[in-house]
């Protein structure tokens, strides 16, 4: 399969076909050919619909909460700490939902008025201690360079001469699980505060640096109102802390905050990074073809409960104003237009994490294609 060698997946056949290349090619269609396909009002955003999502998510989290601070301390302590343990996964979940509804706004997806967008995503964003504006603007730039090797904003895959010296000795089961587990946990936090798998820029970028190189001029006040907004969080939650006790926070906010974190990497890495997608250079790159450089994933169940975010992502990046919920009828409408330039993907999200960890190490051009600019994921160190 190229410069990575022969893929050592599963023999599965849906599996397979998944792994197979997309095109590269320029499609043969355009982006108003696509947008053509799709019902008029699925680009139709409703205020009391949008709420509704709102509504819906903090009502299952509050009950959630009410019932692990009501219900828990009368368990026997073995069955508590398994109940705490649960809670923490499920209420994660639920608020991984609130994210994404917080990241439609960023995309003004939400409604028809820029500064509800704007003041809704905030607030929600700012619950979940993510800079609302300061990641809204990178995410944009993410949505305008997708697939692009210099200009994409996170998880930008190495050329294979740019590996960190350390990878060989981790291109292992034992060095892929520890590898796994500090970016589930860790790389969140991490991209915000230093840029980790973000693009590269000549000197230190972070979301929380007004005059860090990710943000123009027009965007530092903004930058600013996001900083405060997490300041205000973080204050409330010190008040918290200091009120019922720091295994209480931990417990109700702390270990929901992880989950999330970790599902916001997990999704993020899953869309992006597949050995059937290509990436470019800027001697083959266009947005188009960047754009439809991600996969639609199945999460089962989970698939409900972030909005659809997981399994409709293709459409997503072609038309990223589009609602959540007109997303899946969409996403149908557009597939007999992409064909194979549409990818899907059903294989187990923790299957397909610990198989795109073992196989997408980094991107090289296969060797004698007349297509230079076009890399494409490896394994063989």
């Amino acid at each position: 399969m190229g410069a990575g060698g022969r893929m050592s997946v599963s023999t599965n056949k849906d599996e397979k076909e998944a792994i197979q290349r997309v095109p590269y090619a320029k499609p043969p269609f355009t982006l108003s050919q696509i947008k053509k396909a799709i019902p008029p009002h699925c680009f139709q955003r409703s205020v009391i619909r949008s709420f509704s999502y709102v509504v819906y998510d903090f009502i299952i989290a509050f009950l959630l909460y009410h019932v692990a601070t009501t219900y828990f301390s009368l368990l026997p302590q073995p069955l508590s700490y398994i109940a705490w343990a649960i809670y923490g996964v499920v209420q994660g979940c639920v608020l991984t939902g609130v994210w994404v509804i917080a990241h439609e706004c960023g995309h003004h997806a939400f409604s028809d008025y820029q500064w509800l967008d704007d003041t809704v995503g905030l607030i929600l964003h700012s619950f979940l201690l993510v800079p609302y504006f300061s990641w809204k603007y990178s995410h944009r730039r993410h949505h305008s360079n997708t697939g692009s090797l210099e200009r994409d904003e996170v998880f930008v895959p190495k050329p294979k001469s740019k590996l960190a010296w350390f990878s060989k000795y981790i291109n292992n089961p034992p060095g892929r699980v520890l590898t796994l587990a500090v970016t589930l946990l860790l790389g969140w936090p991490l991209y915000l505060a230093f840029n980790v798998s973000g693009r590269y820029y000549e000197r230190f970028a972070c979301h929380f640096d007004p005059y860090g190189p990710i943000y123009n001029d027009r965007e530092r006040l903004q930058i600013y109102i996001s900083d405060v907004g997490i300041l205000a969080v973080t204050y409330g939650l010190f008040r918290l802390a200091a009120a019922k006790g720091i295994t209480y926070l931990i417990c109700v906010y702390g270990v929901p905050l992880l989950v999330v974190n970790a599902f916001l990497v997990l999704i993020t890495y899953l869309q992006h990074t597949h050995p059937s997608l290509p990436h470019y250079d800027s001697s083959e790159w266009d947005w188009l073809r960047g754009a439809l450089a991600t996969v639609d994933r199945d999460y089962g169940i989970l698939n409900k409960v972030f909005h659809n975010i997981t399994d409709t992502h293709v459409a997503h990046h072609l038309f990223s104003n589009m609602p959540h919920y007109h997303a899946m009828e969409a996403t149908k409408a557009i597939k007999p237009v992409l064909q194979e330039y549409y990818q899907f993907d059903g294989t187990p999200f923790i299957k397909a994490m610990w198989r795109e960890a073992k196989e997408c190490i980094y991107v090289e051009p296969d060797e004698g294609a007349p297509n230079k600019g076009v890399f494409w994921y490896g394994n063989k160190i």
